[in-house]
């Protein structure tokens, strides 16, 4: 027999109290997080105490992510002892949390009042009809609040930095969102949210805005978006569906500026979202900046790996017709043959219903906070459709594209703007022996040619000062004041 309390000690914990040999181990176990219980006690009694809060890539303490987790505790024998829980829903500071069975479900900080659909909808009418001022502040989105990252990132650093006075709020998902230093969290959906949505004088992101959206009259939206595409986008998705076409028009009619890699991509873009009679700005990804400028040592410190391994990344879009990530690579068995550690990062549609891979020398980085450093920290990538090519390509560094369904996904799925084959700046490989063959066999020199004019076709202007050319702008026409 277990008895459990949730205490809201030190960030929320979860107390489970037992009798008998003290067990070996008592886990929360998690698709994005896992963490190991304290425990106490002396043979007849124990006491497992589990934090509801981790500190990953060697970053801050913060609050678990928002999901259900297994509670698993393995007796003293190494069988695994029986967890029946039945715990009411608690507010514990930066989470609320309940018990059912061997399931603990952690929740966002929101009110319950307003975490459903009635609330959510009255704190809409009031977000849509309440006249407000204002503020001199920006609104930061990235990946629907899965992470503080991308374009949004880059131009809150230097927007930081040249205008210390805005005020920065940032979109999350839950409190376990890492968030830039002196920026203000706002958890999607909760009233402060609603309310730094609706009175920033800028909003920048690089996705779709969710949920209801009434520009305030001087109010901006940067749309950043998050890469060049190889896979068509929007309007030109194969198939015609009136749905997505209105769809499609109402959401980028919500955009007063958007801004691309490259020319390519300012046609592609412009096109695919009918934005066609406003502003472009082709000033290269402020994301990229790190690639000219940095080096991947913290990063490389912060995943523990030593500064002579030979790092792999694994990076993989997703795909229309499945929910996780594509299952082609074996990744313990990549590391074995080709003597690497490999980094196995998810696209962040897959980084909610996945689970992170397992095994030696495999480091599962879909939630780690900030891919241009894990470019950096990469000695090559594997890829296949995602926008990370043109990105990568910044470094210099050889790349590789696993794609065994080109067909299906080409002609079924998605549909390309051009041919990867003809132009790819690396080898194709259908098969994960042919991979691995590649990655130890091939001499860069086969694809210098190849390599100088995609560069030049998509990197001309990621010169290291593309968040700079972004903030001058912002400031200059006065989005934000100093």
């Amino acid at each position: 027999m277990i008895d459990a309390r949730l205490d809201s000690d030190h960030g929320g914990e979860l107390v489970l109290c037992g009798t008998g040999p003290r067990p070996t181990s008592a886990e929360l176990i998690g698709p994005r997080a896992r963490v190991s219980g304290r425990l106490t006690g002396r043979g007849r009694t124990w006491k497992a105490v589990l934090p509801l809060h981790a500190s990953r890539w060697s970053g801050p303490d913060l609050p678990l992510p928002v999901g259900d987790y297994a509670i698993a505790v393995t007796g003293a024998d190494g069988d695994a002892i029986e967890v029946d829980l039945a715990l009411e829903l608690v507010q514990l500071g930066p989470i609320r949390a309940s018990a059912v069975g061997a399931t603990l479900t952690v929740g966002p900080p929101i009110d319950p009042a307003y975490d459903s659909g009635e609330g959510q909808a009255a704190l809409e009418r009031r977000y849509a009809t309440r006249a407000t001022g204002l503020e001199n502040a920006v609104f930061f989105e990235s990946f629907y609040g899965r992470n503080a990252s991308c374009n949004p990132l880059a131009i809150d650093r230097e927007l930081a930095r040249r205008a210390p006075d805005v005020v920065r709020y940032w979109s999350v998902t839950d409190l376990s969102v890492r968030v830039p230093d002196g920026a203000v969290a706002v958890v999607d959906g909760s009233p402060e949210w609603w309310r730094a949505r609706g009175s920033a004088r800028l909003l920048v992101i690089n996705d779709w805005m969710r949920r209801r959206f009434s520009r305030r009259p001087d109010q901006v939206v940067l749309q950043t978006w998050h890469g060049t595409p190889l896979k068509r986008l929007a309007l030109h998705r194969p198939g015609f569906d009136p749905r997505r076409m209105a769809a499609v028009v109402k959401e980028s009619r919500r955009w007063n500026v958007l801004l691309a890699q490259n020319p390519y991509a300012a046609r592609i873009l412009a096109k695919a979202y009918a934005f066609l009679t406003r502003p472009v700005w082709v000033e290269g990804y402020p994301r990229n900046d790190v690639l000219v400028t940095g080096d991947g040592a913290s990063a490389r410190a912060a995943l523990g790996i030593a500064a002579g391994e030979r790092v792999v990344l694994y990076a993989p879009t997703w795909r229309d017709d499945r929910e996780q990530i594509v299952d082609f690579v074996d990744p313990a068995a990549l590391a074995a043959q080709v003597d690497a550690v490999v980094l196995v990062r998810g696209h962040s549609r897959t980084l909610v219903p996945g689970r992170d891979a397992e095994g030696p020398r495999v480091i599962d980085v879909t939630g780690y906070p900030d891919t241009a450093e894990l470019l950096l920290a990469a000695d090559a990538l594997v890829t296949d459709y995602s926008s990370v090519m043109f990105d990568f390509s910044v470094t210099g560094k050889p790349m590789f594209f696993l794609v065994p369904d080109l067909e299906h996904y080409r002609g079924e799925l998605r549909g390309f703007y051009f041919d990867l084959a003809a132009h790819a700046p690396g080898p194709l490989v259908r098969t994960m022996d042919e991979l691995v063959t590649a990655l130890t066999g091939t001499d860069p020199a086969d694809h210098a040619e190849r390599y100088a004019a995609w560069r030049a076709r998509f990197n001309a202007r990621d010169d290291g000062h593309a968040a700079e050319r972004i903030v001058t702008r912002i400031l200059d026409q006065g989005f934000v004041e100093r």
